[in-house]
């Protein structure tokens, strides 16, 4: 499999407080940063993953490469919302942490969060797309949050010119229900297979690709994330089962006891008599009492 050193962008600006992505913006992210981090050390072993951030102030670096998720864990743990974003500077910074990486046999990549408007213009972020590609560094976007902006249009033209044998990808989400990583799932961020929407391998027989398998991707690429990810829908199943049992016994329940409590109540025939034998019996002891007196 490919070996990667790979700088995870994450995008903590203001707008990441919104709630159109479940649960919020930044929340959504933190998901997806698992299963991107996942998807990367799970295809070799040796591959390397950072986390920085590209709002406030400015651009910071909160892990530097590794293979150790704890530290990836405690620096989105420690990541505090605020400002705005700085696509272009972060886009540098990230740069120069896979240029200090140790391996130098790892291949470069950045994955970065957009959720939020993008302030350069478009002919800033094509000269930078050109300086990276001369580098060799391939950039993956996930644009969400302000995909009906400009936003769309600059990273398109961003990924044109630093596409190399169809190196980088854009991925545009939509707002809704729907996880942000289980949106990902199925997309070239996620593996090193070709995307359905990607330029290169055409259209038809890349989506075809992607749709032969239970998952979106070949699971002989990583069959520790496709039996992760079966694990994960057999467990929702077995807990939605588990509810739909539960609700079921509680209508059984509660119709039982509507019957319960009309079976208690016997019929009486016709020779039923209107007073009870102890009412009877107790007129007769009276009797034999006034008799004996």
């Amino acid at each position: 499999m490919v070996l990667e050193a790979t700088m995870i962008v994450v995008d903590n600006s203001e707008s990441s407080r919104n709630g159109d992505y479940t649960p919020t913006r930044f929340e959504a992210q933190v998901d997806a940063v698992q299963f991107i981090y996942s998807a990367k050390t799970q295809s070799n072993p040796e591959s390397s993953v950072g986390l920085m951030t590209m709002g406030g102030k400015g651009p910071e670096v909160l892990v530097t490469l590794t293979s150790d998720y704890g530290k990836i864990l405690s620096g989105l743990h420690d990541t505090k919302i605020k400002g705005e974003t700085h696509l272009a500077i972060g886009i540098q910074v990230a740069g120069l942490a896979l240029k200090h990486r140790q391996n130098k046999s790892q291949k470069q990549r950045i994955v970065i969060f957009v959720g939020s408007p993008i302030a350069e213009d478009e002919k800033t972020l094509v000269k930078l797309a050109k300086k990276m590609k001369k580098n060799n560094v391939a950039v993956d976007f996930i644009n969400f949050g302000e995909i009906e902006s400009d936003n769309t249009q600059k990273l398109q033209a961003f990924v044109d010119a630093i596409n190399a044998s169809n190196n980088s990808h854009l991925v545009s989400i939509p707002p809704g229900p729907h996880l942000l990583s289980d949106r990902l799932i199925a997309t070239p961020i996620m593996g090193d297979h070709v995307s359905s929407d990607g330029p290169a391998g055409g259209e038809g027989s890349s989506s075809a690709e992607a749709g032969g398998f239970e998952f979106g991707f070949d699971p002989n690429f990583d069959p520790e994330l496709a039996m992760a990810l079966r694990m994960s829908m057999e467990d929702e199943k077995a807990r939605v089962a588990k509810q739909d049992k539960e609700k079921e016994e509680q209508a059984k329940t509660q119709a039982g006891e509507g019957s319960s409590n009309l079976e208690g109540i016997k019929e009486e025939d016709e020779s039923t008599p209107l007073l009870k034998d102890s009412n009877q019996s107790g007129s007769k002891k009276d009797d034999d009492k006034m008799d004996t007196a």
